[in-house]
């Protein structure tokens, strides 16, 4: 039933994920890659461009409505001057980056809107961010999938050992408990 959801929902979900903030859907995804029940490929497609298009989305926000929403919301505004002296030190960088830093995911690309960058420049490094930022957290899905199935084999090579431990210990508790009921 859940491989059947994730075969039919899979992608709508990593498009959705992708689009607001999506790192836990899209490792999600990449760890379903690894399983075989969605393509990985697929799988980078739909995250680059649906990342892509939810910042630019919420970059035009900012653009159009950054000034008044800075106005209203102080969380919002308390976070404009550090985007705006990461974007003052490292203009393309910030732009980038700012996928990856923690609570800036929706609200940077508002905030580097409302600072007034180009429009053609935001679109060039929000595609470069989407583009190195989907196959890294789509592979550590992916990656954790590989390390999971690797313990798994390991395990099947002591499974009979660990049952054999379990029924010792087992035993040696039982008879431990016996000569404890015996000398009361």
């Amino acid at each position: 039933m859940v491989e059947q959801w994730i075969h039919d929902w899979g992608y709508l979900a990593v498009a959705l994920g992708a689009f607001a903030e999506g790192e836990t859907v899209l490792l999600a995804a990449g760890y379903a890659a690894r399983q075989g029940l969605l393509d990985i490929w697929v799988v980078l497609a739909v995250a680059v461009l649906a990342a892509s298009a939810g910042d630019q989305f919420f970059y035009w926000i900012g653009r159009c409505w950054g000034r008044r929403l800075l106005l209203r919301w102080p969380r919002l505004a308390a976070q404009f001057e550090r985007v705006a002296e990461l974007l003052r030190r490292h203009p393309h960088g910030a732009i980038v980056s700012v996928r990856f830093l923690y609570g800036l995911r929706i609200a940077g690309p508002i905030l580097i809107g409302a600072a007034g960058v180009p429009a053609l420049r935001f679109a060039l490094f929000n595609v470069l961010g989407a583009l190195l930022w989907a196959p890294l957290i789509a592979g550590a899905g992916w990656g954790f999938g590989q390390a999971l199935g690797m313990l798994e084999l390991r395990l099947e090579h002591v499974e009979l050992g660990l049952i054999a431990l379990l029924v010792l210990l087992a035993a040696v508790w039982a008879l431990a408990r016996r000569r404890a009921r015996r000398r009361r």
